[in-house]
């Protein structure tokens, strides 16, 4: 007897480098069926990208390695990786670096705290 496809679940990328964070947004999701994986910094993450593309990436700004804007920035200029919709989760609070995540490509700009 064949085992039924399991419906596609979205895979998504937490790239933060404070463990708690990444654990607490990785949980919320898991808990709402998403698959999730989590990178700590953004060459970590730039790595999980091209050995399995998400289908969503949550990003950090304020990283040591790699910060998000750069991984941002990696993201929109290669063709691979374009389209990946890209969710800016930060403490940066400013306009201009809201109008910077959002000219650079994120789909969507998310302040921390949240709920």
């Amino acid at each position: 007897m064949e085992q039924p496809e399991r419906e596609h679940v979205a895979d998504i990328l937490v790239v933060d480098d404070e463990p708690d964070v990444a654990r607490i947004i990785a949980l919320n999701l898991q808990f709402e069926g998403y698959d999730v994986r989590i990178a700590h910094d953004g060459r970590e993450a730039l790595e999980e990208v091209a050995r399995r593309p998400p289908d969503c990436i949550l990003l950090d700004i304020m990283m040591p390695v790699m910060d998000g804007w750069e991984v941002l920035k990696a993201l929109k200029a290669d063709a691979a990786t374009e389209e990946i919709p890209v969710v800016v989760v930060t403490a940066r609070h400013s306009d201009v670096d809201r109008i910077r995540g959002y000219s650079g490509g994120a789909i969507e700009y998310i302040t921390k705290p949240f709920d």
